[in-house]
């Protein structure tokens, strides 16, 4: 008889939509690759990966470190655009995706110009807002992902929301400059695109 009840209550709750789309977040998270990033994200945002694994790997002096961290990114990307694109987030979720969009062009607005404008560099002001789009983040997929992807997510705007990582970034003198140009340049083709 608990056999019986056990299999009816399995029934009730199956569904093939969530299987499968189970199914594509764990696929696409083993494969987060640069043919598949291709597949989620623009040219732009691709070249803005590779910038940020550039000045990660400067600042860390870690290959590894800085792969693992951009290849993070990646796979929260990927599987929040497949949520996303799958209708997965209630209403009030979707006020948390407005929310964080909100933030991330804010945050962008801000790197931009303490890029553009020498001397406005405030560290703090921008650690502060990564982290702001953490938690935001965090917020949108509690109940979607796994604590693993919530890790990942932890580890990427912890990563870049470091304040010796952003100092050096903004600094002058940084051989990161280059790199700072070409992620404010491609930030700025997002913006102007209605992307970010």
């Amino acid at each position: 008889m608990v056999n019986i009840w056990f299999w009816q209550a399995i029934m009730e709750t199956f569904s093939s939509r969530d299987l499968a789309l189970q199914a594509q977040k764990k696929i696409l998270s083993r494969m987060a690759t640069k043919s598949i990033v291709n597949m989620f994200i623009d040219d732009t945002s691709s070249e803005i990966l590779d910038e940020l694994y550039q000045v990660s790997k400067e600042y860390t002096k870690n290959k590894t470190e800085s792969h693992k961290v951009i290849k993070n990114l990646i796979k929260v990307a990927v599987k929040i655009g497949v949520l996303y694109r799958n209708n997965r987030f209630s209403a009030q979720e979707l006020d948390l995706v407005e929310e964080f969009r909100k933030k991330l062009h804010q945050g962008a607005m801000t790197a931009i110009s303490f890029h553009e404008v020498e001397f406005t560099f405030e560290k703090g002001v921008l650690s502060e807002i990564l982290r702001d789009c953490r938690n935001l983040l965090l917020q949108l997929v509690n109940k979607h992902l796994t604590p693993k992807s919530h890790d990942r997510i932890r580890h990427v705007f912890d990563h870049f929301a470091n304040e010796g990582l952003l100092s050096e970034l903004y600094n002058p003198k940084s051989p990161m400059k280059p790199h700072l140009q070409k992620i404010c340049e491609g930030m700025h083709k997002l913006i102007d695109e209605g992307k970010l």
